[in-house]
């Protein structure tokens, strides 16, 4: 599977965003999708999952309740709607994609994933 996220940019504290990630390449088999961030001199941490149905998500506790994530495999797309964006969350945003035999399986630990997209930069000016 190969991936693509775009849709960052610079927003004020208390904006919105909607990135998107595309997938290629093989779909056809079930693939869990996420989506981690790493700020500059930080370490990457896990910010969302979901599952091959979209019918099981988790979320990071910092990101709780602002950000939403979702996917349409029809489309091969899966999207992290971020609002009420803190200074915080600045960082380099990824999307990541594992296959998987289940298909209600969500995966948080970066290291299940194989598959990594080239992350999107969101900055957030307080």
């Amino acid at each position: 599977v190969q991936l693509q996220a775009s849709g960052g940019g610079l927003v004020q504290a208390g904006g919105s965003l909607r990135l998107s990630c595309a997938a290629s390449g093989r779909t056809d088999s079930m693939y869990a999708m996420g989506w981690f961030r790493q700020a500059l001199g930080e370490e990457r941490e896990f910010v969302a999952g979901i599952s091959w149905t979209g019918d099981n998500t988790y979320y990071a506790d910092s990101v709780k309740g602002r950000f939403t994530i979702s996917r349409d495999n029809a489309q091969k797309m899966m999207w992290l709607q971020v609002n009420s964006l803190k200074p915080e969350d600045t960082a380099v945003y990824s999307c990541a994609a594992r296959y998987t035999h289940g298909f209600a399986y969500v995966y948080t630990n970066g290291r299940d994933y194989r598959y990594w997209g080239h992350g999107t930069q969101v900055t957030v000016s307080s």
